[in-house]
């Protein structure tokens, strides 16, 4: 995603990646669903959103992003046997 300079809130940097993932797979999924089935497991911990390295932890935390921001979504899982 090419971003040059804006704060926006992570519930909308999140749904702007779905729109983007669903748009480039060229497949047959509603985006708002997605969004909504995103935003969920965001609410019950499934990942987790690092900006620069700075976890986000509130869909309504407002993030700066510039040139060169990176921004990571992380996969949570539980760990067998632990």
């Amino acid at each position: 995603m090419d971003v040059f300079e804006e704060e926006v809130r992570l519930d909308e940097l999140i749904r702007r990646r779905v729109f983007l993932e669903v748009a480039e797979s060229g497949g047959n999924v509603d985006p708002e669903d997605r969004t909504r089935a995103t935003l969920e497991a965001f609410g019950r911990n499934g990942f987790v959103v690092l900006v620069d390295d700075r976890q986000v932890t509130s869909l309504d935390d407002k993030v700066h992003l510039h040139a060169g921001s990176r921004v990571t979504f992380l996969k949570l899982v539980p760990l067998v046997g632990g």
